[in-house]
């Protein structure tokens, strides 16, 4: 195993805590390490608040530049080089005299992408890039979506049954999985920055779509429809303020949810939006937790009532399959068209 890839997975796991509320910028993750061990680590907490190699950096205040001078600084993206809402990060590793840095991957943003490295490497910095590059570049895919298209990566979320249904006949969906799955959401939900339904499901399920336990979390609510009841939670609760309730063009509700710095939609059905979203080619991943059970019948469909053609179906690239409890957790993402 590559020597640095067990530091670069350390600053992708740190930089994962960040998720959901980094908006709108990507998580990040540092890692300091000398003589092989890690002294010091840190990752990006919120918007506005220091960047995650000044939390790093800042373990190690007091200590000598020629210490630090035979460190290494892992950062699971590439430092920034201007000033926006913080000083630029690329100066702060060339005052502590970090020497050597290793990257996961470059900044997706064109009028940034490379211009901490070239910084650093004019200053005469070794800079190593591309360690973990795949998982580096995953963890910030909705960051670069809304940077380079201008729309929030989508997650489409369906509990399943072995036959496809989300729901029985009546339209009661509460359980279909089992625990571990729904902890698994909640999980998914804490990394979003919005949850997205029908208004079909707020009214068959009244749900509340906030993260349990939240941990600081507080996702925008998202009702794509019409006609939800007045006393529903998403209108009613606490955060209620965070709650839209939205109609038109998908796309244009997408684009619009970017332009208010969402990154990162999990969408969380029903049916008919999940179908809506897949014919607008508006879904980036599948998240699918399928239950050994059956439901049949007149039972709801996962992706609406009007199908597809043999011919043109959409098809989908499994990426992981994993158990979940009793249940499956099937991550795919649409195979794209030549």
């Amino acid at each position: 195993m590559d020597k640095h890839v067990p530091f670069m997975q350390r600053a992708l796991e740190l930089a994962r805590r960040g998720e959901g509320m980094t908006c709108p910028n990507p998580p990040v993750g540092a890692v300091l390490v000398q003589n092989g061990k890690i002294i010091a680590e840190g990752f990006h907490k919120k918007a506005g608040s220091p960047h995650a190699e000044v939390n790093c950096l800042r373990q190690v205040d007091g200590q000598t530049s020629k210490r630090l001078s035979s460190a290494i600084l892992y950062v699971s993206l590439e430092p920034c080089s201007t000033t926006g809402r913080t000083p630029p990060c690329t100066d702060l590793i060339l005052e502590r005299d970090i020497r050597r840095v290793v990257i996961g991957c470059k900044d997706p943003n064109p009028a940034h992408a490379g211009r901490g490295i070239r910084k650093l490497r004019r200053a005469g910095v070794e800079v190593i890039t591309g360690v973990c590059r795949k998982e580096a570049e995953a963890l910030i895919a909705p960051f670069a979506k809304r940077m380079l298209i201008g729309l929030p990566y989508v997650t489409l979320k369906l509990g399943v049954t072995l036959d496809g249904r989300i729901a029985d006949s009546s339209g009661k969906s509460q359980w279909i999985t089992g625990p571990a799955a729904r902890k698994k959401v909640q999980e998914l939900r804490r990394a979003a920055d919005a949850i997205m339904v029908g208004a079909g499901t707020v009214r068959a399920d009244n749900p509340s779509l906030l993260p349990r336990p939240a941990k600081g979390r507080t996702p925008w609510r998202v009702v794509v429809g019409s006609d939800i009841p007045k006393t529903s939670n998403v209108l009613t609760d606490d955060a209620a303020s965070r709650t839209l309730v939205v109609n038109g063009p998908l796309k244009k509700v997408l684009r619009d949810l970017a332009k208010n710095d969402v990154m990162h939609v999990v969408c969380e059905g029903g049916g008919e939006l999940a179908a809506s979203l897949i014919r607008a080619g508006l879904v980036d991943e599948f998240v699918i937790f399928m239950a050994p059970s059956l439901l049949g019948g007149t039972g709801f469909p996962m992706v609406g009532k009007k199908g597809w053609a043999l011919a043109n179906m959409p098809r989908l690239s499994f990426q992981t399959l994993e158990k979940c409890g009793e249940d499956i957790l099937i991550r795919a993402v649409p195979v794209k068209e030549n």
